[in-house]
């Protein structure tokens, strides 16, 4: 099982980021994403996404981070700019483990470097937790969510030029 945390939500300047991250988590193979704080607008968006291109990607908003940390079973990964390498620390982790992947927004609290497993450099550079979010995923999954069928309403079907989209009703 692969799952997102979003710690640091605000509602109103990162409704757009955090609404990108769970749309990443979703289409690159994660299970679910749990958001630290209370959006039913962000809700209402990834299930209506759901609805309409399939999958069973859940969305929880408004849990305790530090809570969901410490009672995790499996590994927690932080995907951050400061870590170990994400080649190395790809070859300690354990793909078979429940994992979950924690991104941030601005800045995390210290202690999530201490609660977490694994602190994982993506790039040394300021960047986007989204392009992070979706780098891991992908080199995690070994590019699994690529062939993954979603089996809903609306399909779009690989081309090389032009849409082609499929309306299953």
């Amino acid at each position: 099982m692969i799952s997102v945390l979003r710690i640091g939500h605000r509602i109103e300047r990162d409704k757009r980021v955090t609404t990108h991250v769970a749309l990443v988590a979703r289409a690159f193979g994660a299970d679910v994403i749990y958001v630290d704080k209370r959006d039913t607008r962000l809700e209402n968006t990834i299930k209506s996404v759901c609805e309409r291109f399939g999958g069973d990607f859940e969305i929880y908003t408004g849990v305790d981070w530090k809570k969901t940390i410490k009672g995790w079973e499996g590994i927690s990964v932080h995907l951050t700019m400061y870590g170990e390498l994400l080649s190395d620390a790809l070859n300690k982790i354990n793909t078979r483990n429940n994992i979950l992947i924690v991104v941030g927004s601005e800045k995390v609290p210290p202690e999530l470097y201490e609660l977490a497993d694994f602190n994982v450099a993506i790039g040394n550079q300021p960047h986007s937790e989204i392009a992070a979010l979706a780098l891991f995923l992908d080199r995690y999954t070994k590019g699994y969510w690529e062939r993954k069928r979603f089996n809903g309403r609306i399909e779009i079907v690989p081309t090389v030029r032009g849409k082609k989209v499929i309306n299953h009703g």
